[in-house]
């Protein structure tokens, strides 16, 4: 029922605006084509413990539409507005699928305050990079692996309210949501770990799992599991403060908990018990704009006889980010690892290293190179007989066109 309705409102935001002659429809969309040197490893995309979009089961070079997303808006009132975004892609199963579609009613200030609601189906406000159309990053075309993550386990279905103060230093605001059906997340977390990739897991795809982790626990690949799923009828809840202070920069602290029962399961899919803390900056010094992230948290299924099998994780990374006319280039370090006491081949530590160029040719036209680097340790790798280090190189060159 649930599916119905994302699905309706969907169609309702790609409508023609025939029947709201008096209503504001607009949309923006763009189509990403690249050429990709992938890594020797083969990507997680496939099935394979590869920390990357692209894999060694690709050609070398490989030339490709990478996607094509869509935001429809329709502006019902100026304080009530109707979204959607839809992604046409080819790892996608169905060809195209949508990534948000919401309401958000935001009236008029009063005085110093401001007050704003969201429901539908969003990503949650975790993100201090990925703030551009199809919830991608200016900065860079792959996100960290904090917002990589974010991307492909979570999506808030369900109601999100913003509270703004206005003082004299600034802004503070208040955030809060209660959502259901993302009770697995946290499972890609568990048998993968981190990985760096700019594509967010659509609303009614089933994600694949790793090969070696399928048949490790006594399945046949290619397994799979749903993310956005109501298993056990709980609800979850995030909640955080935002201070903007004037000639400062933006401050974010943030909890996340789903509150699932990690005890249970469909037939198809598990219930994870997930919960992370995040803190985020965003500043700018001498002209450079830097970004900071630090993300701690676990998750956890239950085993059957009343224990938890339990990974923790947590990454943190700086980004730093130089325009220069049309011209934007940005640099990006990170860490990440994930612990498992019960599992320990479930243990990874990485550390990745991002450099960025773009050149904003035209209004409708954006040029990009990027250079990825991870070097990470996945103790899993023993069970497809390769070396549990592995050192890989990703790069690319973006042509996004703006429609």
């Amino acid at each position: 029922m649930m599916r119905m309705s994302w699905l309706a409102l969907a169609g309702i935001l790609l409508l023609p605006a025939a029947d709201a002659k008096a209503m504001d429809f607009s949309v923006d969309a763009y189509v990403d084509a690249r050429l990709v040197l992938p890594p020797g490893e083969k990507s997680w995309l496939d099935g394979g413990l590869g920390k990357f979009r692209f894999g060694a089961d690709q050609p070398t070079p490989n030339l490709r539409l990478v996607e094509a997303v869509a935001q429809g808006t329709l502006s019902i009132t100026d304080e009530l507005h109707a979204v959607g975004v839809l992604r046409l892609e080819p790892k996608q199963p169905s060809g195209i699928d949508v990534l948000e579609t919401y309401l958000t009613w935001r009236p008029a200030a009063s005085g110093d305050w401001r007050w704003s609601v969201k429901a539908g189906a969003f990503f949650p406000p975790v993100s201090v990079e990925n703030d551009d159309l199809g919830w991608t990053s200016p900065y860079t075309l792959t996100p960290s692996a904090i917002n990589s993550w974010v991307g492909e386990e979570l999506r808030t279905i369900g109601g999100e309210g913003t509270l703004v103060r206005h003082t004299d230093w600034g802004t503070l605001s208040a955030i809060g949501a209660l959502f259901c059906c993302n009770e697995p997340a946290g499972t890609v977390m568990a048998d993968r770990g981190w990985a760096l990739d700019d594509r967010p897991t659509g609303l009614f795809e089933r994600l694949r799992l790793p090969d070696a982790t399928v048949r490790l626990f006594g399945g046949t690949p290619p397994g799979r599991t749903g993310l956005f799923e109501n298993i056990d009828g709980q609800v979850g809840w995030y909640a955080g403060l935002r201070a903007d202070v004037s000639g400062l920069g933006q401050v974010t602290v943030l909890r996340y908990d789903n509150n699932a029962d990690p005890n249970a399961y469909t037939s198809r899919d598990s219930s994870w018990l997930t919960r992370f803390w995040s803190v985020a900056l965003k500043t700018r010094l001498a002209g450079v704009t830097l970004l900071a992230q630090g993300f701690a948290g676990d998750t956890a299924i239950g085993d059957g006889t009343g224990d938890l099998y339990t990974t923790d994780f947590d990454s943190a990374f700086l980004l730093a980010s130089y325009d220069i006319d049309d011209w934007r280039v940005s640099g990006r370090i990170e860490a990440f690892n994930t612990r498992n006491a019960d599992g320990p081949i479930f243990n990874e530590d990485g550390h990745a290293l991002t450099a960025a160029l773009s050149w904003s040719a035209r209004e409708w036209l954006r040029l990009s190179a990027e250079v990825l680097n991870i070097d990470s340790r996945r103790s899993e790798r023993v069970l497809e007989g390769a070396p549990v280090q592995r050192n890989d190189t990703q790069f690319q060159l973006s042509a996004r066109v703006f429609l």
